[in-house]
């Protein structure tokens, strides 16, 4: 425990921001525990069980107790257990997706910051909004949205503008990992294709890897795989970005204002590094069945609070041109990699 907290310490959690967030820790791990004698019982997925409790317990990411908590699992211990997916996954299975598979990715998220980008245009909207929904549709969602926007000129409409693309990307992944699986399944998609479909498009990393699994494991494999190299292009986007709104004034603020996020998160690192040891050197039965475990566990606290951080109100607050363009873009992404999918299938 010492240690861990040490390594948490080192990457910007002060001790008394580690104890703060203690009694909202304490709180997601009781959801999920919840979750997994929930889905035991009645057989539904423990990761949808966490999220449904997580959002009727919405209040709790409020209040000054547990908020922090919250906020550490939503940050922390969620992108852990994404990392820990990588124990679960060899350079053969990514190879096994071949560049067909690639090619479908690259194009969706090229497609879809065009999209975003012609939509904003037509529905009125700033060129800054059409990227920051784009770029979250096309890669991985509020965490996408967030790192466009620390790039981005700044100016008075900003900050609302990444608010409105963060709440809408949440809202909208959400919804999606629910009903992609049916559609998947009334397609008659094979599990590979279906996690490609479900990777390829579900904004947020966590809801990809609920709807993954909750077709199976070949289905949940694929899917992370797939998710993950779209995250692995956040580096190239936001870098066409900077390019795109060269500004030195506004970079110059942007770093006064704090530290810029990595290109490559580091929960993409973990997931490459251990697929790497895992594909070479291997991992004892023992030790990745530990990891399996932890990396659920993670999950479902993850899950918990993101659900608790689901505000209706928020959304509610978001103006209709903005939930247009979401829409709009999420639509989209569905549309190119679906008729990819069905395109390959045949």
């Amino acid at each position: 425990m010492r240690a861990l907290m040490l390594r948490f310490m080192r990457a910007g959690w002060s001790q008394q921001q580690l104890i703060a967030a203690l009694p909202g820790f304490t709180t997601c791990v009781v959801i999920a525990l919840a979750a997994g004698y929930a889905a035991a019982q009645t057989g539904a997925p423990p990761m949808l069980c966490a999220l449904l409790v997580g959002t009727a317990l919405h209040y709790l990411s409020e209040e000054i107790r547990t908020a922090p908590g919250v906020v550490f699992c939503v940050r922390v211990v969620l992108r852990l257990g994404v990392g820990l997916l990588g124990a679960r996954i060899t350079a053969a299975e990514i190879a096994a997706l071949g560049w067909p598979s690639a090619l479908i990715v690259i194009t969706a998220v090229a497609t879809t910051l065009l999209c975003g980008l012609a939509l904003a245009k037509r529905l009125g909207l700033s060129t800054q909004m059409g990227v920051l929904a784009g770029g979250a549709t096309a890669i991985c969602g509020a965490s996408a949205a967030l790192a466009i926007a620390a790039v981005l000129p700044k100016d008075k409409a900003l900050e609302r503008d990444t608010l409105a693309v963060v709440v809408l990307a949440t809202l909208l992944s959400t919804l999606a990992m629910l009903v992609y699986p049916l559609v998947a399944q009334h397609l008659g998609l094979s599990p590979t294709a279906a996690g490609l479909f479900l990777g390829a498009t579900i904004h947020d990393v966590a809801q990809v890897v609920v709807a993954g699994y909750t077709l199976g494991p070949e289905a949940g494999n694929t899917a992370a795989i797939v998710k993950l190299s779209r995250v692995a292009l956040l580096a190239a986007v936001v870098a066409g970005v900077v390019c795109a709104f060269r500004n030195k004034h506004d970079r110059d603020e942007a770093q006064g204002s704090g530290e810029l996020p990595p290109l490559v998160p580091s929960f993409l690192i973990l997931f490459l590094l251990l697929a790497l040891f895992q594909s070479t050197v291997g991992l004892s039965p023992r030790v990745q069945s530990s990891l399996n475990d932890l990396s659920n566990a993670c999950l479902l606290m993850g899950v918990a609070a993101l659900g608790m951080k689901t505000s209706f109100a928020a959304i509610a607050r978001a103006g209709w041109r903005q939930a247009a363009l979401m829409l709009g873009t999420t639509a989209w992404i569905g549309a190119v990699v679906l008729v990819a999918v069905a395109w390959r299938m045949h």
